[in-house]
């Protein structure tokens, strides 16, 4: 959990301590007399009840406020704050309390899961380089924010660290880890004049390189604003939704003013008919229809990241649902493109152990994964010897 959510679930966890005890004070003032003048009186319970429904539903007061200043009254916000001053109007204060501590339970739950699948995406494009050694004149290097780099500039990357930009090799040879944008296990050999793009991982030798992109034109930066703005690439479903919420919320609230206004004039008892129609708010409030839609999408996208899968929108996750067959033709988008020896075919003469050590001799010095795969089994075996 976040420390807001943390905050949030004090709050509500308080706020419900409160609540029980005043429901269990009641419960005993009505079955033996004790606190009746308190607890009975309607005002002075209303004092009571209030402080845990500040406690918990402040935040949403404040965001129906503020959508009444901003003239977009229509939410849930303003629905749930319209619904529970009524029960507070008609004695029920238990219900009034009682509606808000649930709804935030709802809405904690919810922030939770969105967190989660946020941070299931930030974890997947981990491949953002946090700095850039940018070679100087005298040849020593400088520590810099990838976004101060300017085309043009000479930069260094030494064993381990990320490519922050796309760029030419201008000096040194070696293999990067592309497997984090192009899925790719086997590593890529790159010489002077070769191109280079931001985000792989160098993995033995120092490498030089000339500038050929500013950062937020590189192909990290591209892909990163292509995840980061999944959301607003919105499906069919969620489109449909949005213009429907328009029209559905101020429909409720009118519904409702109907009702708990129009029938008291031929049957009377307004507050019996004022509390049915805060019941019929809460019932129809559409922010269950509203938010579940978007999120269902939100946290398809951030299963998929903890899957390994980049998901550009949610348009995109609702065509996924319509495919029959899928093709793969890259290792490493199936399996993991790790490497092991299986078996030792030696020639007549030559025994397996023999075999084995002299090819990992042969590939003791490559960064290739056949090549560590076969050093690894002779490690295992202990069979590296040197030949006379």
């Amino acid at each position: 959990m976040t420390k807001k959510q943390k905050r949030n679930l004090k709050k509500i966890l308080l706020a419900a301590i409160l609540f029980f005890i005043l429901i269990i004070l009641g419960q005993i003032s009505k079955r033996t007399g004790v606190l009746v003048p308190v607890l009975g009186n309607r005002w002075i319970s209303l004092i009571f009840y209030l402080v845990p429904y500040l406690i918990v539903g402040w935040p949403v007061l404040k965001k129906a406020a503020l959508g009444i200043k901003n003239r977009q009254v229509f939410d849930e916000s303003f629905l749930m704050t319209l619904a529970t001053f009524g029960a507070f109007a008609t004695g029920e204060n238990p219900e009034a309390v009682g509606v808000m501590l649930f709804y935030q339970v709802g809405e904690l739950f919810q922030d939770y899961a969105v967190n989660r699948s946020r941070r299931s995406i930030k974890e997947l494009m981990d491949i953002a380089p946090e700095y850039a050694n940018l070679m100087q004149p005298d040849g020593t290097t400088k520590t810099i924010d990838p976004e101060e780099i300017r085309i043009g500039n000479i930069l260094l990357v030494r064993p381990g660290e990320k490519v922050p930009v796309d760029g030419i090799v201008t000096q040194g040879e070696g293999f990067l880890n592309t497997s984090a944008l192009t899925g790719e296990s086997v590593p890529r050999k790159v010489r002077p004049k070769d191109a280079i793009i931001s985000g792989c991982i160098n993995q033995d030798t120092t490498i030089e390189f000339r500038a050929e992109k500013s950062y937020e034109d590189s192909t990290v930066a591209q892909i990163l604003e292509l995840v980061e703005n999944a959301s607003s690439k919105k499906s069919k479903t969620e489109q449909f939704i949005t213009r429907f919420a328009r029209y559905y919320t101020p429909a409720v609230v009118i519904a409702a003013l109907v009702l708990a206004f129009v029938p008291p004039l031929f049957t009377g008892h307004l507050l019996t008919w004022i509390y049915r129609a805060c019941t019929f708010l809460v019932i129809s409030c559409p922010c269950a229809l509203v938010i579940s839609v978007p999120l269902s999408f939100f946290g398809g996208i951030g299963a998929a990241s903890k899957a390994g899968i980049l998901v550009k929108g949610s348009n995109y996750l609702e065509l996924a649902a319509k495919i029959d067959t899928l093709a793969m033709d890259k290792t490493g988008t199936l399996t993991r493109g790790e490497f092991s020896v299986q078996k030792l075919l030696p020639a007549d003469g030559v025994t397996e152990d023999e075999l084995l050590s002299l090819a990992a001799l042969a590939e003791s010095r490559s960064t290739h994964p056949i090549a560590r795969s076969i050093c690894e089994a002779a490690e295992k075996k202990k069979s590296i010897f040197y030949p006379t």
